[in-house]
């Protein structure tokens, strides 16, 4: 019988350090722009600390939730259907730079794409647990590939390819600690590049912004304009940093500041030290979620540790790798950081999901 015990603090406390990061980059990034713009210095850092109250509230209420709950197929099918018509409402909402990933609601932006993910999390881990337990294994398989297809689909009609390949990431993760041969994994994975390799092409802005990455210099005034700015910023941050609120490239130069190139502003601020204590806390995040993967006792419990640690863990692996210009430009939040109502409590949501299964782990497991 597995022992319960207390929830996992040093998990608990490495979320917390974030969301304290969080809390003081946001203002930092935004407070200049919005003077500019003559609005408050704490404007967003007031709407944003009211998305990360709710999201506390949501990640202690659901660490007090036996995860086993999320296994009821009205849960898992719920989800997936409410997600998934969310996701078709978006695409008639007014687009927003040109996409349409958000939608109003009683004043607030909601963007289902990130929903999508932890609905992805919970139904492929309850799919592989149910599907292995009764030896059906390729319809476990098979269930899963088109739910997930059907998702990032709508994902990317947004359109919105990096959050669309996030899911396929999470739902490999899963597949592969589930027991899942290299054959298959190297198989899906081979289509699913082809498929990202003719959106790439087959897209102008796509194409063009992949052959820039590598030198945004050569167009640092119009593609390349985004890394410039970002590599601008990471690099004159040197060791210590400038100085809280003291950077620079955030006053109209870096584009999202506060969101997706949050990690730059923490770069140019806080320096080499700050921005590697970012990534050593997204570290032992990932650590300790592993860890609670191997120690639970049941495969639903472990597949669901997997699952949100890789949700968490892969978003922060790609936001820095975009910010630090290892990767194409694309539009990923740092979770648990990145101002965004929908993202920060999706995400303080999932870590409570992993708080709960972390009482059930087996010491000597």
């Amino acid at each position: 019988m597995a022992q319960k015990l207390k929830s996992d603090s040093v998990l608990t406390l490495a979320a917390m350090l974030l969301v304290a990061v969080s809390l003081v980059m946001v203002w930092s990034a935004s407070a200049a722009p919005a003077m500019a713009r003559g609005v408050s210095s704490f404007a967003l850092l007031l709407r944003h600390a009211g998305f990360v109250v709710v999201g506390l509230l949501l990640m202690f209420g659901m660490h007090n939730v036996d995860y086993r709950r999320l296994r009821h197929p009205l849960v898992i099918w719920g989800g997936v259907v409410l997600v998934a018509a969310l996701l078709v409402a978006v695409l008639f909402s007014s687009p927003v730079n040109g996409a349409s990933r958000w939608f109003s609601l009683a004043g607030f932006g909601v963007q289902p794409s990130e929903f999508a993910k932890l609905v992805a999390v919970v139904f492929v881990a309850a799919t592989i647990d149910t599907c292995w337990s009764t030896q059906r294994v390729g319809h476990g398989i098979l269930r899963v590939m088109l739910v997930v297809l059907t998702l990032s689909y709508l994902v990317f009609r947004e359109p919105d390819l990096g959050t669309a390949a996030t899911l396929w990431l999470i739902a490999f993760a899963v597949l592969f600690a589930a027991g899942l041969s290299w054959v298959w994994v190297a198989g899906l994975g081979v289509v699913l590049l082809l498929l990202a390799s003719a959106a790439v092409v087959f897209e102008p802005y796509r194409l063009k912004r992949l052959l820039v990455y590598r030198h945004p210099w050569s167009d640092s005034l119009g593609t390349g304009f985004q890394l410039a700015q970002s590599l601008i910023a990471v690099g004159t941050g040197g060791v210590l940093g400038r100085g809280l609120n003291s950077g620079v490239q955030k006053l109209f130069y870096l584009p999202e500041p506060q969101s997706d190139f949050i990690y730059a502003v923490i770069s140019e601020e806080l320096g080499l030290i700050g921005a590697t204590l970012v990534v050593l806390l997204f570290a032992v995040f990932a650590w300790r979620g592993l860890q609670i993967a191997v120690r639970v006792p049941d495969r639903f419990g472990a597949l669901l540790a997997i699952g949100v640690t890789a949700m968490i863990a892969v978003q922060a692996l790609v936001n820095i790798s975009v910010v630090t210009g290892l990767m194409p430009t694309k539009g990923i939040p740092l979770p648990l950081i990145s101002a965004g109502g929908s993202s920060m409590i999706v995400n303080l949501f999932a870590v409570g999901v992993l708080l709960s299964v972390s009482q059930h782990v087996e010491p000597e497991r």
